[in-house]
């Protein structure tokens, strides 16, 4: 695992990438504090961070082949390394170390570009071919790990983070207001567009090939479509199971110390309880809770994680924290590169940190909603053909009009409920994709408008999603709608950017690339039943887990922000999202921003997702569009929330 870094002139002309690189690096430290890295050959500059995890006295990067013709840097990890290893060792290729990385370039030598269909892995890799001057850039099918990039008529520059790509020259830093529209409506940019003008995300699943001047993008895997139709549903059970298992085995692989996140839910307590069975020490587990927010029990999943870590004889550890987020704010914005209204990325950090203090690779239960059907978003239709037998004027006349004026608060479980009520009834005359937006959007497109004075932009991730899935099932089009949007730009970049904050690998195996295709052909119907969520997957974890962990209320993995935005942090928010900053700012408008504020405080809407996200972009452009730092935006963050 590192952070990697580079860039290539498209006009062959040599550079000095020496300090270049040593800026790039120095910025993103944390993602490799271990070691760094360097190769320069004429026109272009390769550069790494590196967390060793494997092989950690001989997996120094950049690695080459055995003649030196082929160079290259990864971040990730290639879990199929011994297998490909064997395969490429039998084909005449010789190895120098037992890093992961190394098969890479032999793979490439090996199979051509096609070599990447070989890895098995989260990755985001830069590979040189000095025979041919040519550069590839790829990411991996799921979009684990994170690559940006910034491309000019004479050079490319590339890195795992966004801020190591603004240390190159001639990249500037100007808002992208397609963007910034994108962000409004998803409190996350979606790829392959950044808050920067002009620096891009690499798409999961993509090459990026520089090659005599050009630059050309490359998809080298896609989600199956097609649907498997005979296989029973004890069947799937049974290979689900297996891949499950077999996946978090191959995850296990580290010459440094492992753990696990456990929050008590299903997909932290399958990864848990494999884990234990393949190891022979206790596995080392970390939970996280919250005190002090009026809100702060209803994220308290500690019980459920102690039942579990109990049952497998796990070596757990809690934390329960008051965060001082006013502190925190900023440098975990700093840590994320842009914005993001999904309060998770707190939660992710805190308990990130707590874990690296023992371990240095950490398991999670990420991906498992969108495989197998978790989000009750995915309940919609079943209830709404259910709502629909109503008579139309009760529905029309009596329940809408209630719905309108129903309070909202995810803070408090009866005022949660009136929220989800709300969101429902609210919805039902909507078209099938509308519907869906009004569940995932955090503004409207006409709130968009009104907010951002008109110039929102085009860009619309989510029609390209619903046009590019399937379109026979609603159920299959909103989790594969999920799969390339809200997974690889919101959940795994939070995941990625928050763990690697604190110098922690995050290995997510219910992401495993051969259980992602499984579960895309296993028919929507047999993924829900009678409304029920995940019930593929309670079924192959029937006799794994206790009944009351398969079968608990869902909740998110969260932080009590709405909460918070309404006591301690109140004076944050009226410092920073003040309309003397707004106007001063000028990309958004006071008025809805005001009207938004009120509503939240007064709990008669739930905005803490507007709030949130507008509260971020304004921090994030201080940041990195000001020049101010960490340090002093903290230390004027608390002076103004003491006032």
């Amino acid at each position: 695992m590192c952070g990697i870094h580079g860039l290539l002139r498209l006009d062959r002309r040599p550079i000095d990438g020496a300090g270049i690189l040593s800026r790039m690096g120095a910025i993103t430290q944390h993602r490799g504090p271990d070691d760094e890295g360097q190769y320069v050959d004429g026109e272009v500059a390769l550069g790494m961070r590196r967390l060793s995890i494997i092989d950690l006295a001989g997996g120094q990067q950049p690695i080459s082949n055995e003649d030196q013709t082929v160079w290259v840097v990864c971040n990730g990890e290639i879990y199929n390394f011994r297998e490909l290893r064997a395969r490429l060792q039998s084909a005449g290729h010789r190895f120098r170390t037992g890093s992961d990385t190394e098969v890479v370039v032999h793979a490439y030598e090996e199979y051509g570009d096609a070599f990447v269909t070989h890895l098995d892995g989260m990755f985001g890799f830069a590979l040189w071919d000095t025979r041919r001057r040519r550069l590839l850039l790829g990411r991996d099918p799921i979009g684990i790990k994170p690559i940006y990039y910034h491309q000019s008529n004479d050079q490319l520059v590339f890195a795992s983070e966004l801020k190591a790509v603004l240390q190159a020259p001639g990249v500037s830093r100007s808002l992208d207001f397609e963007s910034l529209g994108e962000y409004l409506a998803l409190g996350y940019v979606p790829q392959p567009g950044t808050l920067f003008a002009g620096i891009r995300k690499l798409p999961p699943a993509h090459l990026l090939i520089a090659e005599a001047g050009q630059v050309r993008l490359q998809r080298f895997w896609e989600l199956p479509r097609d649907i498997d139709r005979n296989t029973t549903s004890a069947d799937f059970v049974q290979a689900i199971r297996g891949r499950l298992e077999g996946a978090i085995q191959e995850q296990m692989v580290s010459d440094v110390p492992l753990g696990a996140f456990l929050s008590g839910g299903i997909d932290s307590s399958c990864v848990v309880a494999f884990m234990a069975k393949h190891s022979a020490q206790p596995v080392r587990t970390y939970s996280i809770g919250f005190a002090g927010s009026s809100g702060a029990e209803l994220y308290n999943e500690l019980p459920y994680a102690r039942q579990v870590a109990e049952q497998f004889g796990t070596q757990h550890q809690e934390i329960i924290v008051q965060p001082d987020v006013v502190s925190l704010l900023p440098k975990l914005l700093w840590h994320l590169d842009e914005p993001m209204a999904d309060a998770a990325f707190i939660t992710t950090y805190l308990v990130s940190e707590f874990a690296r203090r023992d371990v240095t690779v950490i398991l999670s239960g990420v991906g498992g909603d969108e495989l197998f059907g978790g989000y009750r978003r995915y309940q919609d239709e079943f209830y709404r053909a259910r709502y629909r037998k109503l008579p139309q004027w009760l529905r029309q006349r009596v329940l809408t009009p209630i719905a309108r004026h129903l309070p909202s608060d995810r803070h408090s479980k009866l005022l949660n409920l009136s929220r989800l009520a709300r969101s429902f009834v609210l919805a039902d005359e909507l078209p099938f994709e509308q519907r869906y937006r009004s569940f995932v959007e955090v503004f409207n497109a006409e709130d968009r408008h009104a907010l951002a004075h008109g110039r929102s932009g085009k860009a619309d991730a989510l029609a390209a999603a619903f046009a590019a899935a399937p379109n026979d099932d609603p159920l299959a089009q909103l989790m594969a709608v999920d799969f390339a949007t809200q997974l690889p730009d919101d959940l795994l970049m939070l995941t990625d950017k928050m763990s690697m904050a604190t110098s922690l690998e995050c290995r997510v195996p219910l992401l495993d690339r051969q259980l992602v295709e499984m579960a895309a052909r296993i028919p929507a119907a047999h993924k829900m039943r009678g409304g029920e969520l995940k019930v593929l997957l309670k079924d192959a974890l029937r006799d794994v887990l206790p009944r009351d962990i398969l079968y608990r209320q869902k909740r998110g993995f969260g932080a009590p922000m709405g909460a918070w935005i309404k006591s301690e942090l109140a004076p944050l928010l009226s410092h920073v999202l003040s309309r003397r900053s707004v106007e001063a700012r000028g990309w958004l408008a006071w008025e809805p921003i005001e009207q938004a504020i009120n509503l939240h405080r007064s709990g008669r809407a739930d905005h803490t997702d507007h709030l949130l996200a507008l509260m971020n972009l304004e921090l994030w452009a201080r940041l990195y569009l000001d020049g101010t730092s960490v340090a002093d935006l903290s230390d004027e963050l608390k002076e103004r929330a003491a006032a």
